[in-house]
């Protein structure tokens, strides 16, 4: 069950998702190094276990697992991407995310409650800010009723879920709806959260790459309530 108590979302069967967990799971536990699956946990504040791949190497078994495998549908995205979450190591979770991330073009705003779930369950930065930025942000884009979602993201008492919705945007540059970024930065510029304030100034030095005097204006305009880490990384290139 997420943390937020929501029940998760119903599995897709998927002929595809059974094919590729078999493959990925065989491949994956074959290349498990106990040793090195300490170290990475303990890196990552034990947020889950490790099989112990270094990312070059886990690139390398993904391109096998993948290979000759057809394009999948939504329910494919959604049924692989919830039963690798499943799996209590995170490389199974880094397979997902890469997953979506190819192939997030094509699923619709359908597949945003999918990706709350992966966001809100076994949460760190690792999988939430490429989720955020790849995930939300494109299904967004393609669709903008989803927005006000983002309306609802930023005020949730789950950080990551606010720490999204902070930086969906990352890649829209000129698309960016400036309004709502600096909303969103506005609403939880006071959070004592680091994640949150760092989000926030992660969000417009990105921005900033897009129209600086924006940035520059808004941060002058919210100096009382910016956090200093917010505004540092806001203005880190200007």
């Amino acid at each position: 069950m997420p943390s937020n108590g929501r029940r998760p979302p119903r599995v897709p069967g998927s002929a595809l998702a059974d094919t590729l967990l078999e493959r990925l799971t065989g491949t994956y536990a074959a290349a498990a190094d106990p040793v090195r699956a300490e170290a990475m946990t303990a890196y990552m504040k034990d947020v889950a276990p490790f099989l112990g791949i270094p990312t070059p190497l886990r690139r390398d078994l993904s391109k096998a697992v993948l290979r000759d495998t057809p394009e999948p549908s939504e329910a494919d995205c959604a049924a692989l991407a919830l039963r690798c979450w499943r799996l209590p190591e995170r490389e199974y979770h880094y397979f997902a995310v890469d997953y979506l991330r190819r192939h997030v073009s094509r699923c619709s705003s359908g597949l945003l409650p999918v990706v709350r779930h992966l966001i809100v369950t076994v949460p760190w930065w690792d999988t939430v800010d490429l989720l955020a930025a790849h995930a939300v942000g494109p299904l967004v884009a393609a669709d903008p009723e989803l927005a006000p979602v983002m309306d609802e993201w930023i005020e949730d008492e789950d950080l990551w879920l606010a720490r999204a919705a902070l930086l969906h945007q990352l890649r829209y540059r000129a698309a960016t709806d400036s309004g709502r970024l600096f909303a969103h930065c506005r609403r939880r510029a006071g959070d004592p959260d680091f994640f949150l304030r760092k989000a926030i100034g992660w969000s417009l030095r990105e921005y900033a790459k897009t129209d600086p005097d924006a940035v520059r204006a808004f941060v002058a305009s919210e100096s009382g309530s910016l956090s200093p880490l917010s505004v540092r990384e806001a203005l880190k290139n200007l």
